[in-house]
C-alpha cells in the first residue's frame, strides 16, 4: 500500500512536471524574448512607425491608374479601413481568427488548444493558433526562420509583438495593417494590388465570392493561386472552406453559401508589370526623368548630353525631382517605396487611341507591306545600295552594343568570339504583331529579325496648357525600350519648312504672296548648291503662292525664302517656337536635315495653335505624397514666340496642306470636315516619316521609321510621310472626335486675332488633277 502511495505520487510529481514544462518554457522564452535575450525586439516607435514599402502610382488625368512604381515584387499600394468591404472583413475573421474582437494578441484558447494536442497529444494537425494581429506582426517584423528552433523563437517574438500592436493599434488599424501587407504574388502586395491584378476592380467594389477567393489565398498564396489554371480548382475548394466558415460563425445564410460555392472562380487576370499595360513609355519617361541625379561630368561620355542635362537639373523642376527634394526626415523621396500619388495629364482614353492608331497602321497595313517588299531581297531589311560588308558592320556593332554582348567583352571574349556565341541557335521568344513566336535561332539572326521592324513615336498635347494627352514612344516597350518621342532625334524633313515662312508672315507677307517657282543658287564657300525641285513641269517657272509652295512642300520656294531671310534668322525662330535641338543654319536646312525629337516638334506647332505663345509641354500636373498632401504642382512655362496674326497666318498656310497638298488624304481617305492644319515631312531616302497636326484644341502628330536609316522602304509612295505616319494621326483624331466626352470636335474653328482681315482664297489652290497623292515631299 506504502510503496502505492509513494508511485501514485510520484506519478502526478511527474505527470505535473512534463504538463507544466511547456508552460513553463513558453513563460521562459516568453520573458527572455521581452528584455531581448532572443534577439532584438521592434522598439515602439518602431511598432508605431513600422517600415512599408508603398509602391508609387501614375495617375490618368481621369483618375484612373495607368501604372506603379514599386521595390522589387512589392506592389503595394496603401488602402484605408472604409475601403474594406464589411464581407471581406467578415470573411477573415471566420477564416483565421473567430475571437479577434475578444482578445489581446493572443488568443488562450487557441494557443492552449495547440500545445495540447500538437505537444501533448502529438497530433499532426491542431488547426491555427495565431491570431490575425500574431499573423500581422510576422509579416511586419520577420524573417523566415531555417530551423525548427528558429520557428519557435519566432513564435515567440510574434507573441509579444502581437500584444505590443494590441497596445499601439485599434482593431480596425490592425485589420487594415494586415490587409495592406498581405502578399496575394503575382506583383499583388496588399489588398488593393490583389483586387486590381485578379480581378481589374478596387477593394470596396468587391464581391463576396471574390473577397473569400483573396482570404483563402492568405493562408499560403503559392498553393492557392488562381493565375496557375492547374490550381483552379483548388483554389476554388479554399474559397468554398472560407464561405462555410461565414456560415459557421452566423455571417452567412445556408443558402447564400450554397448559391456562391456553385459560382466558378471568374478572374479578371491582369498581369502587373512595368513593361505592360497602358502609357509604357510615358510611365518610363516619368520613371527616368524624377529619378536623375544631378549631372556629374566624369558620369557622361559626350560633353552636349551633359550639358543638357545640366540646364535641365537647374530649370526643370520635373528633371530629378527625387533627389532635388526632401522628406521631412531629410532623407530624399524615393519613387519605389514612398507611396506617391503621381498625377499625370495623360487622358487615358486618348492614350489607347493612339496606341489603338499605332497598332492598327503599323502591325495592321505598314509592316506587312515593308515586309513583302523585303522578301525577296537577299540583303532585307537593309537598302540594295549596302553592300555585304556594309550589313556585317551594322549587324556586329548591333551586336557588340547589346545586353548580352556587353557581357561577353566584359568577359574578356573577342569580337570573334563573341560572334561564334551569337551564331549558336538557342530557344527564345521574339515579338511579333499577332503575339510573341516561340522559337528557336541564333541571337545574330533575332537582331538581323528586329531590324526589320518600323519604329514610332507619337504625342499629343493640349496646345493652351501644354498638357500631354498621348504619348507613345514605341510599338511594344517589353521590345523595344528606346523612346522615340522624347530619346530619339530624327531628321525632321519637310515638317520642318513651316519655319521658314514665319519669318515671311512676320514680314507682312500673306498666303496669298506670289513668288517665283524658279531654283534658286547658294554659294556656300567655294561649292554651289542648287535645291532639287519637285515640281510639275507646268509649274515650274510659274508664279505661285507661299501657300502653294508650303502645301506641296516644294523646295523653290523654301529656298526662296532661305535665300531671303537668311539661315541664321530662321534658326533662331524655330528655337523660339520650341526647337531645343541644334538647327544647322545652312540652306539645305530647307529639307530639314537637322535631328529633332517628336515632343519638339509637337510643342513647336502647338505655338501656332496657341496665338503664338509658345508653351512647354506638361507631363505631370501635380505629386502626392501618400496621405495626400501636395507635394509639387507644375505649371508649364510660357512666352510669346510669334505675334498672333504671324501665327493665324501660318495656320492659314498650313490648312492648305490638308486642304489641297501633301496631307489632303485627310480630307478625300478619312472623310474630315474639321479645320486641321498640318505639314507632312519625308527624308532622303524616305528614311523618316512625319506627320504634325493642328486642330484648334489638340495638336499631335508623330515619326515612322527604322531603327536603322539604311532600313527604308524602296518606292517614295510607301516611304513619304503621307504614308508612314500620316494615317496613325487620322485614326487617332477620328477615334478622338467619335468620343463626345473629350470635348473636341470638328466645329472647333481657330479664332482669327480681333480686327484681323479675313484672308482671301489663294488663285492656285484649287485640288491638283493628280489626286491626293500627286504631291509627293520629294526634297531630295
Amino acid at each position: 500500500m506504502i510503496k502505492t502511495n509513494i508511485d501514485r505520487k510520484k506519478f502526478n510529481k511527474y505527470f505535473w512536471i512534463i504538463f507544466a514544462s511547456p508552460f513553463a518554457l513558453i513563460a521562459l522564452l516568453l520573458l527572455l524574448a521581452a528584455v531581448g535575450g532572443l534577439g532584438p525586439m521592434p522598439n515602439i516607435k518602431t511598432l508605431e512607425n513600422p517600415k512599408i514599402n508603398l509602391a508609387s502610382q501614375v495617375i490618368s488625368e481621369e483618375g484612373n491608374i495607368l501604372g506603379s512604381f514599386y521595390y522589387k515584387n512589392q506592389n503595394r499600394t496603401y488602402v484605408d479601413y472604409d475601403e474594406l468591404p464589411d464581407h471581406l472583413i467578415k470573411a477573415l475573421i471566420a477564416t483565421e481568427d473567430k475571437r479577434f474582437y475578444r482578445h489581446s494578441g493572443i488568443d488562450a484558447r487557441g494557443l492552449a488548444r495547440v500545445v495540447i494536442k500538437t505537444g501533448l497529444l502529438m497530433q499532426k494537425s491542431s488547426g491555427g493558433g495565431s491570431t490575425i494581429t500574431q499573423q500581422l506582426a510576422k509579416l511586419l517584423f520577420h524573417e523566415p526562420p531555417r530551423t525548427i528552433f528558429g520557428r519557435v523563437l519566432q513564435k515567440v517574438k510574434e507573441w509579444i509583438i502581437a500584444v505590443r500592436l494590441e497596445k499601439a493599434y485599434t482593431k480596425e488599424e490592425i485589420i487594415t495593417m494586415y490587409f495592406n501587407q498581405c502578399d496575394f504574388l503575382n506583383q499583388a502586395v496588399g489588398i488593393k494590388s490583389a483586387a486590381q491584378v485578379y480581378f481589374s476592380t478596387l477593394p470596396d467594389s468587391l464581391d463576396l465570392e471574390q473577397s473569400a477567393m483573396l482570404v483563402g489565398m492568405a493562408k499560403n498564396p503559392s498553393y492557392y493561386n488562381p493565375a496557375d489554371s492547374a490550381k483552379r480548382e483548388r483554389v476554388q475548394r479554399r474559397r468554398n472552406v472560407v464561405l462555410n466558415q461565414m456560415v459557421k460563425y452566423k455571417y452567412l445564410s445556408n443558402d447564400e453559401a450554397d448559391s456562391l460555392k456553385g459560382l466558378p472562380l471568374t478572374l479578371k487576370f491582369q498581369r502587373i508589370a512595368h513593361d505592360q499595360g497602358l502609357a509604357t513609355y510615358f510611365r518610363e519617361h516619368l520613371r527616368s526623368t524624377l529619378t536623375k541625379k544631378e549631372p556629374r561630368r566624369k558620369d557622361y561620355f559626350d560633353y552636349g548630353q551633359y550639358h543638357e542635362d545640366s540646364l535641365r537639373w537647374m530649370n526643370d523642376p520635373l528633371f530629378g525631382w527625387c533627389n532635388k527634394n526632401r522628406k521631412p526626415d531629410g532623407n530624399p523621396y524615393n519613387l519605389y517605396t514612398d507611396g506617391l500619388k503621381i498625377y499625370s495629364t495623360v487622358n487615358s482614353k486618348m492614350q489607347q487611341y493612339a496606341e489603338e492608331a499605332v497598332r492598327e497602321h503599323l502591325g495592321g497595313y505598314l509592316q506587312p507591306a515593308f515586309f513583302k517588299e523585303k522578301k525577296i531581297s537577299k540583303r532585307a531589311p537593309f537598302s540594295r545600295d549596302l553592300t555585304d560588308q556594309d550589313i556585317e558592320k551594322i549587324l556586329t556593332r548591333a551586336m557588340l552594343n547589346s545586353d548580352r554582348g556587353r557581357s561577353l567583352k566584359n568577359q574578356g571574349l573577342s569580337t570573334s568570339e563573341i560572334l561564334k556565341e551569337f551564331k549558336r541557335p538557342v530557344h527564345m521568344k521574339v515579338f511579333s504583331w499577332r503575339g510573341e513566336i516561340d522559337t528557336t535561332m541564333s541571337p545574330l539572326d533575332s537582331i538581323r529579325y528586329y531590324k526589320h521592324f518600323l519604329r514610332t513615336g507619337f504625342m499629343a498635347m493640349d496646345p493652351v496648357n501644354g498638357h500631354v494627352k498621348a504619348y507613345v514612344g514605341g510599338i511594344d516597350f517589353a521590345s523595344f525600350k528606346y523612346d522615340h518621342v522624347t530619346q530619339s532625334k530624327r531628321q525632321a524633313g519637310s515638317t520642318f519648312k513651316p519655319f521658314l515662312y514665319i519669318l515671311a508672315m512676320q514680314e507682312g507677307r500673306s498666303p496669298c504672296d506670289e513668288v517665283p517657282n524658279i531654283s534658286q543658287t547658294f554659294y556656300v564657300n567655294d561649292s554651289v548648291y542648287i535645291p532639287k525641285s519637285n515640281s510639275r513641269k507646268e509649274d515650274l517657272g510659274q508664279m505661285k503662292t507661299l501657300k502653294w509652295g508650303l502645301a506641296t512642300s516644294e523646295n523653290n520656294i523654301s529656298a526662296y525664302l532661305v535665300k531671303e531671310f537668311n539661315p541664321k534668322p530662321i534658326a533662331d525662330i524655330a528655337h523660339k517656337m520650341g526647337i531645343t535641338s541644334y538647327i544647322d543654319p545652312v540652306p539645305s536646312m530647307i529639307y530639314g536635315t537637322s535631328d529633332m525629337t517628336v515632343a519638339e516638334m509637337v510643342s513647336s506647332y502647338a505655338t501656332f495653335a496657341n496665338k503664338g505663345e509658345h508653351v512647354q509641354p506638361v507631363f505631370i500636373s501635380r505629386i502626392e505624397d501618400k496621405n495626400g498632401n501636395i507635394l509639387a504642382e507644375f505649371t508649364p512655362e510660357k512666352y510669346e514666340a510669334i505675334s498672333e496674326q504671324t501665327a493665324f497666318l501660318m495656320l492659314n498656310l498650313m490648312e492648305g496642306v490638308t486642304n489641297f497638298g501633301t496631307a489632303v488624304r485627310l480630307r478625300y481617305r478619312y472623310n474630315f470636315t474639321a479645320q486641321i492644319a498640318a505639314k507632312t515631312g519625308t527624308t532622303q531616302n524616305h528614311s523618316d516619316g512625319w506627320m504634325i497636326g493642328i486642330a484648334p484644341k489638340l495638336v499631335a502628330g508623330g515619326w515612322v521609321g527604322a531603327e536603322d536609316r539604311s532600313v527604308h522602304f524602296d518606292r517614295m509612295d510607301m516611304g513619304q510621310g503621307a504614308t508612314m505616319a500620316l494615317p496613325i494621326y487620322a485614326l487617332f483624331m477620328q477615334k478622338v472626335y467619335a468620343d463626345s466626352t473629350l470635348g473636341i470636335t470638328q466645329n472647333d474653328v481657330f479664332e482669327a486675332p480681333p480686327g484681323m482681315a479675313p484672308i482671301p482664297n489663294c488663285r492656285d489652290v484649287a485640288a491638283p488633277g493628280g489626286g491626293e497623292d500627286y504631291y509627293w515631299e520629294n526634297e531630295w
